[in-house]
């Protein structure tokens, strides 16, 4: 999966938690055209992560769920480390966590989710 189609699936994903998702909605919050969000989904369908029917509202598969908590777990874990830990600007943390959520091993992500949590608690 490719940083961009992770990008797709968990917009797909925020703007769920918002109500129905349309092609138009992807494109103005992703900042792409119309054409290259439908490329996106129909590759996104492939992989049996979303489904969308033509002129329809696009909605996450029960595989693209899974696959989107994750995405949205790593990029929430990375942006507090990042801001509690760090103490870098919101607008940085959000960018960088965006960045980084595609590129961080398991491990060392795993090491800022033991390290978050622990630090979580102590609060």
């Amino acid at each position: 999966m490719t940083q961009s189609q992770e990008d797709y699936l968990e917009m797909v994903s925020f703007l769920s938690d918002e109500g129905k998702v349309r092609v138009t909605d992807i494109a103005a919050r992703l900042g792409f055209s119309k054409p290259s969000v439908l490329t996106a989904l129909r590759l996104l369908e492939k992989k049996e992560l979303v489904s969308h029917e033509r002129y329809g509202n696009v909605s996450l598969t029960e595989k693209g769920r899974k696959f989107a908590a994750e995405i949205r777990e790593r990029h929430f874990l990375i942006k507090e480390f990042l801001l509690k830990n760090l103490g870098v600007s919101e607008e940085n943390a959000e960018k960088d966590a965006c960045k980084m959520e595609h590129i961080l091993s398991e491990e060392t992500f795993e090491k800022i989710r033991n390290f978050v949590n622990s630090n979580n608690s102590k609060i």
